[in-house]
């Protein structure tokens, strides 16, 4: 798997983490460099670990700014708007692998996220982006094994997808709704709220997501939560009964253009 000096696409996740550190070891900062697409999607705590990382391992990182929230095509919110959002990063990445002398963009995804519905890794294929960790076959249970054993703090931390990622498709992504969906999330972290944690923004009031071990904390809360999801502008919030699933908002109805 030849790459000679490369990009990698790094979020901070465990799987692009896994990939900093391993890269970091085998080629050193000479061979490779990590860059962060930030943008109001991403959200900052996230973006706060990934740079701990960084300092902590030696991972040569820089950070640019993406502009998918300017594309029409992503804000509409589609059922593929990650593609759109994706298009855009690599479109950077590449820019910058071909301005600086690498050879190569690379990202994180594993042997199971190739199984679900992504419509991002259709925008990596086109752009000729490499996925080693599915490459060579890792499931997320081999990245997370991986991760422990190099010591990273972050080898069991919950998936963290973009705040796009929580707003019902059909319904206009922007700036506003992502801050009141991190806002909202920090808020319920900060109750002590641990594990799998979503927002999910449906227009006029909010969905919380929680596994299941955290519904009494949310019950109990319930009343502050309230108050505190009304100053961000929802004017309902309820827990789902069914507690947290990925891809939960896949299964409702695109909000009408």
């Amino acid at each position: 798997m030849g790459l000679g000096r490369f990009v990698l696409g790094y979020s901070g996740g465990v799987d692009s983490a896994l990939l900093a550190v391993v890269a970091g070891r085998a080629v050193g900062p000479a061979g490779f460099l990590a860059v962060i697409g930030r943008s109001a999607s991403y959200p900052e705590a996230q973006w706060r670990t990934a740079r701990e990382l960084a300092v902590r391992f030696g991972i040569p990182l820089r950070e640019l700014d993406t502009l998918e929230l300017d594309d029409p095509h992503y804000r509409a919110n589609p059922l593929n708007r990650c593609y759109f959002c994706k298009s855009e990063l690599w479109l950077r990445l590449a820019a910058l692998a071909r301005d600086e002398g690498y050879d190569a963009v690379i990202y994180g995804p594993n042997a199971d996220d190739l199984l679900e519905h992504r419509p991002g890794l259709a925008a990596a294929a086109e752009r000729d982006v490499r996925s080693p960790l599915a490459e060579l076959g890792w499931t997320k249970a081999d990245v997370r094994a991986a991760a422990r054993e190099l010591g990273l703090p972050t080898w069991d931390a919950p998936a963290s997808p973009c705040l796009a990622s929580r707003i019902r498709h059909g319904l206009a992504v922007t700036p506003e709704r992502l801050r009141q969906v991190e806002d909202a999330e920090a808020y319920l972290r900060g109750l002590g709220i641990a594990g799998d944690l979503r927002v999910r923004h449906l227009g006029d009031r909010a969905r919380i997501e929680v596994g299941p071990g955290e519904f009494d904390t949310v019950d109990a809360h319930r009343d502050a939560i309230a108050l505190r999801f009304r100053a961000l502008g929802f004017a309902a919030v309820e827990r789902d009964p069914l507690g947290y699933r990925r891809g939960a908002l896949a299964v409702l109805e695109p909000v009408p253009g």
